[in-house]
């Protein structure tokens, strides 16, 4: 069975780092969903592909999978450049501004 171990990214609801500092590792999706024809709710015959585990680190994933005799790949996480301005936010609303506020 195929599983991958990935750092989460922090969704775009998020203006924090929560939850994005352990490794998860997830399993594939084996089989499509489905809707019940008696309750139209959508349902799938792959439990495994439900399961999510968290691991402090990426080497204690791989060991897991490993140990389990999974396949695995490992997605990096891409680090974001944060933009720092001389001044931050609070220049937009400076006295010493010397061109208009502007949107």
């Amino acid at each position: 069975m195929q599983v991958k171990i990935y750092k989460p990214s922090k969704t775009s609801m998020q203006s924090g780092l929560a939850k994005t500092k352990k490794w998860r590792l997830e399993y594939e999706k084996s089989s499509k969903k489905f809707i019940d024809p008696t309750m139209g709710w959508v349902g799938t015959e792959d439990t495994q592909g439900l399961v999510t585990i968290d691991f402090e680190s990426k080497e204690s994933a791989i060991k897991y999978a490993e140990g389990l005799g999974l396949t695995y790949k490992v997605e990096e996480q891409k680090n974001r450049k944060h933009i720092i301005r001389s001044g931050g936010y609070g220049e937009n609303f400076s006295f010493k501004r010397k061109t208009a506020w502007t949107h």
